[in-house]
Formats: C-alpha cells, sequence, structure tokens
C-alpha cells in the first residue's frame, strides 16, 4: 500500500484543486496533487512561506523583486540567478515561487539528461511564447554544474536577450563550475542549510496542514528530535522521513476498531523510517574541499577529537582512504615538522598500510596517524624557511655560487678556481667548517628560524652553535 493511501483522500479533479488562480502555472510544482510526496505537496507557494534563507528574503530583495514580476512588461531584477547550496535548502521551491509571478510558465531541464538541442528548443519556445502570448518563461535548470560549457553557451542567447528567467541550482561552487559570461550576467545567491528551529517548524507544519498529514498523527518529542537531527539541515529528506514515519505509525491501526485520533508517531517509527543521518559530503564538490580543509585545521589546531570527526565523516561519505593519507603526509611535513620527526615517518608508514590492506581496516591505520599528528608539538618553521627561500629566489637575490662550492672535477675547473680554499668539513673539529656557503648578497640571512616546541627545542640550541662556527661568530 501507498503511504499516501493511509491518509484521507482528496478529489484528483485539477478543478476542485484550483487555488482560484485557473491556470496550469499554480499546479505545475505538483503540490496541489494529493498523490504527490509529502515534500511537494508542502512546497511554500510564496516567498512568505519559505522556511530559513531569511538573508536572501527581506524586504525589497532581488528575490522578492524577482517572484512579485512586472506585469505584462516582462520580469522585475535580475533576468538569471544561480542558486547555490546543499541539496534540501530550497532551490527548486525557489524556482516555482518564482514561476507562479503574474504572466509566466514554468519549464524544468536537468543538466543530467538535457543537451544543447534541448536548450536551444526551450529558447525558441520561450521567445514565441514572449512574442505571441506575451509569457514569460520561467526555466529551472538544476544541477548547472554538470552542463559542459558549450550547453552552458547555449543558454547566454535567452538570458542576455530576456527570453527566459533562468533559475540554475547548483550543489558546486559557481565560480569554478559555472562559465565567467553567464556568470557575470547572474545574481548568485547562496543557500545556507537549514537549522534545526527551521527544519522542525517545517515538520510540525506538515503535521498540521491540509495540503500535508492533516491531523491525522501526532509526532511525540523524541521522535521529532530524532526526524530535526537525522534531517541535517535537509528539508526535503525531513519530509522524506516524517512521511515514512507517519505511514508505519497508520499502518499498525489498518482495521483497528480503536484507532487513536491523532495516531501518535513514536521514536520507534522515526528510527524505522531514517536510520542514518545524511552526510553533507560530496567528493566531486565544495563538500569534499571543506571538510578536507577543516580536517587539516583540525589537527593544525591540535583538536584531536574534531580531526576524528572528519576523519569519519569522510570515511563515512566514501571518501578514498589513499587521498585522506596523503593529506596525513602533508600535514606531518608542513604543520608538525622538526618539532616531532617522527610524525612524517608514521604517516608515510600509514600511507603506505593504507595502499597495502584497503578499507575497512585502513581507518584504523588512518585514526592511528591522526591522534599522532593531532596530538604532536607543532612547527611550521621548515615550511616558512622554504617558502622565505623561494621569495628571496623570485626577488632576484642570490648572486653567484661562491667559487670554492663549484664543481671541481670536470677538465678545466681547476684553472678557473673552482674548488680552490675549500675546507672539506670532516677535517675541521666538531665536523664543522668555518667558511662562506651562501651567496654574497646572502649572507647572514636566516630562513630556518626553530620553534620551542618539541624536538624543535633542541635543533634551535644546536643550529646557534652551528651558525656560530660557519660564520665565524
Amino acid at each position: 500500500m501507498n503511504v499516501s493511501d493511509l491518509f484521507d483522500q482528496r478529489s484528483d479533479d485539477p478543478d476542485e484543486l484550483s487555488d482560484g488562480a485557473g491556470d496550469a502555472r499554480n499546479r505545475t510544482d505538483g503540490s496541489d496533487r494529493p498523490r504527490s510526496p509529502l515534500a511537494v505537496r508542502m512546497r511554500p507557494r510564496s516567498l512568505d512561506d519559505v522556511v530559513g534563507q531569511q538573508h536572501l528574503l527581506g524586504s525589497g530583495s532581488p528575490l522578492r523583486a524577482l517572484a512579485a514580476g512586472a506585469g505584462q512588461s516582462g520580469p522585475a531584477g535580475p533576468t538569471s540567478v544561480i542558486l547555490w547550496g546543499p541539496p534540501g535548502t530550497g532551490k527548486t521551491t525557489l524556482a516555482h515561487v518564482i514561476a507562479r509571478g503574474p504572466g509566466r510558465k514554468f519549464v524544468e531541464l536537468s543538466a543530467i539528461t538535457s543537451g544543447v538541442k534541448d536548450v536551444r528548443r526551450v529558447m525558441e519556445d520561450a521567445l514565441t511564447a514572449r512574442d505571441l502570448h506575451r509569457m514569460t518563461t520561467v526555466l529551472f535548470l538544476d544541477e548547472i554544474h554538470r552542463f559542459n560549457k558549450a550547453q552552458q553557451d547555449a543558454l547566454l542567447p535567452g538570458v542576455e536577450n530576456g527570453w527566459v528567467v533562468l533559475v540554475a541550482a547548483t550543489t558546486e561552487n559557481p565560480s569554478f563550475s559555472v562559465v565567467a559570461p553567464l556568470l557575470s550576467r547572474s545574481l548568485m545567491l547562496t543557500l545556507q542549510p537549514l537549522t534545526s528551529t527551521d527544519i522542525e517548524a517545517l515538520l510540525i507544519k506538515a503535521v498540521e496542514d491540509e495540503r500535508g498529514l492533516a491531523g491525522r498523527v501526532s509526532v511525540t518529542e523524541t521522535a521529532m528530535d530524532h526526524l530535526v537531527r537525522l534531517a541535517s539541515g535537509d528539508a526535503r529528506r525531513g519530509l522524506t522521513a516524517l512521511e515514512a514515519a507517519a505511514g508505519i505509525a497508520l499502518s499498525e491501526h489498518v482495521g483497528d476498531d480503536a484507532t487513536p485520533d491523532p495516531v501518535p508517531v513514536e521514536l520507534v517509527h522515526a528510527e524505522q523510517a531514517l536510520d542514518a543521518a545524511a552526510v553533507r559530503y560530496d567528493r566531486a564538490g565544495d563538500q569534499h574541499y571543506d571538510v578536507a580543509s577543516a580536517f587539516i585545521k583540525s589537527i593544525r589546531g591540535s583538536d584531536v577529537d574534531a580531526s576524528l570527526h572528519y576523519l569519519a565523516r569522510m570515511l563515512e561519505a566514501g571518501e578514498d582512504p589513499r587521498f585522506i593519507a596523503r593529506r596525513v603526509v602533508i600535514s606531518a611535513s608542513e604543520d608538525i615538522g622538526m618539532a616531532d620527526p617522527t610524525a612524517l615517518q608514521t604517516a608515510v608508514a600509514a600511507a603506505q598500510a593504507v595502499q597495502l590492506i584497503g578499507m575497512p581496516e585502513a581507518r584504523i591505520v588512518l585514526a592511528e596517524a591522526v591522534v599522532h599528528l593531532a596530538t604532536a608539538p607543532k612547527s611550521n618553521a621548515a615550511y616558512m624557511g622554504l617558502n622565505a627561500a623561494i621569495a628571496d629566489i623570485r626577488a632576484g637575490k642570490g648572486t653567484m655560487i661562491p667559487t670554492h662550492l663549484r664543481d671541481a672535477h670536470y677538465p678545466g675547473s681547476k684553472q678557473l678556481g673552482h674548488g680552490k680554499g675549500y675546507k672539506y668539513a670532516h677535517d675541521e673539529p666538531h665536523g664543522v667548517a668555518n667558511q662562506q656557503y651562501a651567496p654574497d648578497d646572502l649572507v647572514g640571512r636566516d630562513y630556518y628560524k626553530p620553534t620551542e616546541f618539541g624536538a624543535e627545542r633542541e635543533v634551535g640550541a644546536r643550529l646557534e652553535k652551528l651558525r656560530r662556527i660557519i660564520r665565524g661568530g
């Protein structure tokens, strides 16, 4: 039995579903169809109904101007909007709300299944609708980051000439996935994950609203907490889980003469409906880089618990453990360095072990390496020393190599004075020679500046003596 069959049946007659507008435009999103999923039925019909994203919905905002339209003269505000945000934050919803403006029709394309021909056909139809019927086409393009350059270029004439109001959605940073000409003609709006308060308010509304569950069920506090937590800021996921949990609760009372009104949705129903939290992670998109960045910064900050959290987050999302191992090796040199030279040994050994044994056991190896790095003393002195040396080279510093250091093994080198006066360090007291190694303009330039942390404290003391002998101090 379909979940929707467990709720009160409503007429499928389109005339009975009309909200008074009397045209297909107001029913294109399926929110008026009783058999549609709960997430579709609860889709807002105006910007005032939208949950969250208040930073984009203030009075006079571009979105409000675009949604309001400007009568028969065309849309107000920008003619192209790129909505960037994680799944379930309202990108599709906003497109449908914009399409409800006066004199508009809604057309949807998916970047997964549509090609250049599809785009051109929509543009031709939009031009005809504008010129013959005074209708503005709102083109919703889902996952625009999957469009290649040619496909995105095909959108430009329609956007530039106002044939369509383009509302493009993407979960990836448009700066990297959308071509520059289209990006420059668009308003980019960033949507944020919904807060727990937003999700709870949405679920409560869905329980009570006639378009939703119409009060047929009630949700206990523990069940609501579970649904909100596992929604992870995704409205669609939360509503889908609520509908499934309600269906399970109602199915237990089918044919029961003593069915409670409303039927309670308990924690056990919520757990059966959704047993794992959504991991916000896209291995090809921004979540990949954001989580990896937080992982490295947590190791650098010596927060071992946060480091393990992000490690688990990557592993649970299916990240390649070899990628994680490479980041760990880099961190060992960049952030720990000589403060604990054994950190690099651990990281390299972990990377080799990951290659050798694979998942799931590789997670244990990575955990050990992460704990070592996060709890180790930190120093970026070697890394910063190299950066300083590179900066001097790029600035043109570093004159001729001292003659006594040059290669003296090829014929004729002796006549050029190569190697003359060179002091063999092993013949000197303490194995260190007093002589010039750096080019003339860099004598006395200190690149490596040891910290006082971990093993580098001892390195610093030794380095001071070495420099004194070498430079004749």
